[in-house]
């Protein structure tokens, strides 16, 4: 009866350890999962941050002042505007 009850000492010791080390990695494991949620909503609101900032900077307002001061361009009227005929083909060494 004492070999029984030492290999059931052990095997209750046993199961004891391995409960206590599952309990340990699941709580690790969802910490981990924890933090990588909080870090996937601060990515995500960085991303939309991202898309405003975006969308700023493709207004045609901008586009039309930085094309001002950075290019020194204007915009055009008729009194700027060359027109560049082309050239008329000769009808007569055509044929």
């Amino acid at each position: 009866m004492t070999r029984l009850s030492i290999v059931l000492l052990a095997a209750v010791v046993a199961s004891a350890v391995y409960l206590v080390r599952v309990q340990y990695e699941s709580r690790r494991l969802f910490t981990e999962l924890d933090r990588a949620v909080a870090e996937a909503h601060q990515l995500e609101i960085e991303r939309a941050q991202l898309e405003v900032e975006k969308r700023a900077a493709a207004t045609s307002l901008r586009v039309e002042k930085l094309a001002k001061e950075k290019l020194a361009m204007r915009t055009v009227t008729p009194a700027i505007t060359e027109y560049v005929l082309a050239p008329q083909a000769d009808h007569e060494g055509a044929r």
